[in-house]
């Protein structure tokens, strides 16, 4: 229902408003928020024609770009014969609905050019659940549209029914499709809780990379792991997470899972929607920020990851910030910078060239290394369950009984597992030595 062909090749026209009033105020930010734009078009597969540029003080009511930008759009498209106007910003239903009516063709605004990018993607069963949800749940406020020619259906003979529109009828089997949807994805979700504690019983702390889109992550996910993961030069190139073990040095190993690129005014439907992906940076003992060090706005583009990172509910995971691409700038080469207290800051490399992925595999060893931690607890003999608890989450290198009948355990974890211990289930009670 939702697939089309890759590479359709469908004409394009690009529109951009430029709001002095917004958070994107200065020229470079402007000419970067374009190219961006640009790069998905053509990552969607479709042939820009032209780019048509605005500047407005506020969004207008009943275009969004205004009456006079609207006749101008109006004319290109007749003149340059285009497919569909994509717009980069958010437009309201009945914006689209208008523009529609107006421009004689299809209106595409940001949200559903980055929905289509991520209908191309998708290639596993998870992957393709997540993206027909973030459609539907889209298009439940656009179906007006495909339906204005209609009227009440009709009686008569054969015709007679419970009196529904035709727009009722389909938002109420949308509304059925979703519900199918999120019961899919609750058990994917099962499914990954059940993978994660699988891991933590192999005692295998669980890496994420995250960042913006196109900032290589998958080129470093596949140079740490050897794998063949599909890594290209375009927005959105990785979709579905894959997890893959990697040896560190001092004889460590750590689970590196590639999740999905974040962008600016990424849709809620979509956060919403990759919710189960996105709890592999929530659930992660380590999150690497992959960073391109080349863009010249990487301060924003942390800020729109730590942004979504936030909403995910994943902002208290520690990072550690990789820079990426380190060749492309003059002078600088792989490094490691840390502080005045020997804490790393940030890691500079080369994933493309292989340059300085030795440190950031050293890095993360003594990461994981300083981590582990050990604890002598005394439980109470009635405190059966706390004892359960504890075999299920942490090692269990000793355990003795003293003269009361306690358990006297010695534990080694992670710092950060056993700050979430303690927090839990009148675990704060237990004599910690």
């Amino acid at each position: 229902m939702f697939d089309r062909p890759v590479g359709t090749g469908e004409r394009a026209l690009l529109v951009h408003i430029d709001f002095p009033n917004s958070a994107t105020t200065s020229k470079t930010q402007q000419q970067e928020a374009q190219s961006e734009f640009y790069d998905l078009v053509l990552s969607a597969g479709a042939e820009p024609l032209s780019f048509i540029k605005g500047k407005r003080y506020k969004a207008e009511a009943k275009f969004f770009i205004g009456t006079g930008k609207a006749e101008e759009i109006k004319a290109a498209v007749q003149t340059l014969e285009a497919d569909l106007v994509i717009v980069n910003h958010q437009l309201s239903p009945s914006q689209e609905r208008n523009l529609e009516a107006l421009l004689q063709c299809r209106v595409l605004d940001r949200t559903g050019l980055i929905l289509d990018i991520f209908a191309q993607r998708a290639r596993s069963h998870e992957g393709k659940l997540q993206v027909e949800l973030a459609q539907l749940s889209h298009m439940t406020t656009r179906l007006v549209r495909g339906w204005t020619h209609l009227e009440r259906q009709k009686g008569g003979i054969g015709l007679r029914g419970p009196g529904e529109t035709q727009l009722e009828t389909d938002r109420r089997l949308l509304n059925v499709r979703i519900k199918q949807l999120n019961k899919r994805l609750g058990k994917v979700r099962k499914q990954r809780e059940q993978s994660r504690r699988s891991r933590q019983r192999a005692e295998l702390p669980t890496v994420s990379l995250v960042g913006y889109t196109n900032a290589g992550k998958s080129t470093l996910f596949n140079q740490l792991t050897q794998s063949t993961v599909y890594a290209a030069d375009q927005l959105f190139a990785t979709l579905d997470p894959t997890l893959r073990r990697v040896e560190l040095p001092k004889n460590l190993s750590m689970v590196l899972a590639d999740t999905v690129g974040f962008i600016s005014d990424l849709p809620h439907d979509l956060v919403e929607a990759f919710h189960a992906t996105l709890l592999e940076t929530r659930e992660a003992d380590l999150l690497l920020h992959v960073i391109d060090a080349h863009a010249e706005n990487r301060n924003k583009h942390i800020a729109e990851v730590n942004s979504v990172l936030e909403q995910v509910g994943a902002d208290e995971t520690p990072q550690l910030l990789v820079y990426n691409k380190v060749d492309l700038l003059a002078g600088q080469q792989a490094r490691v910078e840390k502080d005045n207290s020997d804490n790393v800051l940030r890691v500079w490399l080369s994933a493309a060239t292989d340059d300085g992925l030795d440190l950031l595999l050293t890095t993360i060893a003594d990461y994981f290394s300083k981590e582990r931690i050990q604890k002598q607890l005394t439980i109470p003999s009635h405190a059966g369950q706390w004892r359960n608890l504890l075999f299920k989450h942490v090692d269990i290198l000793d355990e003795q009984y003293n003269e009361q009948g306690d358990w006297l355990v010695t534990i080694e974890t992670n710092s950060r597992d056993f700050d979430h211990l303690m927090k839990k289930n009148g675990f704060a009670d237990l004599i910690v030595n």
